[in-house]
C-alpha cells in the first residue's frame, strides 16, 4: 500500500477524528444550504417577536430584535466558515510560497523574507483591523475586509514552519541529484520539496482552519470583526454582553457558543487525526 492509503485507513480507524468530520461535514452542508432549510429574514426586524423562548415557530426562540435566532445561526456559520475557510487558505498558500523561497535559496533572499516575516508577526493585529476596517467601510463588503486582514497578518507562522522543513529536506540526496542534472528551483521545490512536507502543511492548514474561525468570533463579539448587520457566530454571542440576556435568555446565545465550541473541536480533532495518520511511527 502507498503511504497515503494507509494514511487513510489509519484515519477511518480514529473514531473521534470520524465522528468530528461527520459533524463538521453536516455543520457546512446545512450552514451553506440555509436558504433551502428556512425562509425566514436574518434582518427583519420584528418588534412583536422580540425575545421569545423556543417554541414550534421558533425553535431557538428569538433575540432582541424579535430576528430568529435559528435561521440567524445557519447563516452565521456561512460567514464563520467562510472566513476561516478563506484566511486558512490564502495563509497557508501565501506562507507556503514565502517560507519554501526562503529555506531553499538562503542567503540574502532569506534573510530579507524573515525579516520582512519578523515585521508581519510584531504588527499590533487589532490596531491595524481597527484602522482598515475604518478606511473600508461602506467601500468593501466587510466580511472581505476581515478575510483580507487576517491573511495579511497571519501567514508569518506558516512560512517559518514551512522554512524549517525545507532547510531540512534541501540537504538530501535526492534534492542534491535533481540540482545536479540542472533541475529548476522552481521543479525541486514543486516536485520534490513541498510533496515531501506536504503532511506538515496540512495538519498546519487544520489547526489554522480552527484558530481562523476563532479570530473571526473574538474580533467580531468585540465589535471589529464582521459587520453586525451580517450575521455570525461572534456577532450573535456579543449578545451575552449584557448582563440581562446572559442570566434570563439563554436561547438567544447558547446556540452559537456551543455549535462555535463544537466546531472547534471537532477541527482540531480531525487535525490530531490526520497527524496521528501521516505519522509512520504511530500504530494507531
Amino acid at each position: 500500500m502507498s503511504p497515503w492509503a494507509i494514511a487513510r485507513r489509519k484515519f477511518v480507524k480514529n473514531k473521534l477524528a470520524m465522528i468530528s468530520s461527520a459533524y463538521l461535514l453536516f455543520i457546512i452542508i446545512i450552514s451553506f444550504l440555509a436558504p433551502y432549510i428556512t425562509t425566514a429574514d436574518i434582518s427583519l426586524v420584528q418588534i412583536g417577536q422580540m425575545e421569545l423562548p423556543p417554541s414550534a415557530d421558533h425553535w431557538f426562540g428569538t433575540d432582541k430584535s424579535g430576528r430568529d435566532v435559528f435561521t440567524r445561526l445557519l447563516y452565521g456559520g456561512r460567514v464563520s466558515l467562510l472566513v476561516g475557510m478563506a484566511c486558512t487558505v490564502a495563509v497557508t498558500i501565501f506562507g507556503t510560497i514565502v517560507g519554501s523561497i526562503a529555506g531553499y535559496f538562503g542567503g540574502k533572499i532569506d534573510s530579507i523574507l524573515m525579516r520582512f516575516t519578523d515585521f508581519v508577526l510584531n504588527f499590533p493585529f487589532l490596531v491595524f483591523v481597527i484602522v482598515l476596517s475604518a478606511i473600508l467601510f461602506g467601500q468593501v463588503d466587510g466580511v472581505w475586509v476581515l478575510i483580507l486582514v487576517i491573511s495579511v497578518l497571519s501567514w508569518g507562522g506558516v512560512a517559518r514552519l514551512v522554512r524549517s522543513k525545507v532547510l531540512t529536506e534541501k540537504e538530501n540526496e535526492y534534492v542534491l541529484a535533481a540540482v545536479s542534472i540542472g533541475t529548476t528551483p522552481f521543479k525541486v521545490i514543486t516536485r520534490h520539496l513541498l510533496p515531501n512536507i506536504l503532511s506538515t502543511i496540512i495538519v498546519q492548514s487544520t489547526i489554522l482552519f480552527a484558530n481562523m474561525i476563532v479570530v473571526e468570533s473574538g474580533l467580531s463579539y468585540l465589535g471589529f470583526g464582521v459587520p453586525s448587520s451580517t450575521p455570525s457566530w461572534g456577532n450573535m454571542l456579543k449578545a451575552s454582553q449584557e448582563p440581562d440576556v446572559l442570566q434570563h435568555m439563554p436561547w438567544i446565545w447558547a446556540p452559537p457558543g456551543i455549535v462555535l465550541v463544537l466546531t472547534i473541536l471537532s477541527i482540531n480533532f480531525i487535525g490530531e487525526g490526520i497527524k496521528d495518520a501521516l505519522n509512520p511511527k504511530s500504530y494507531r
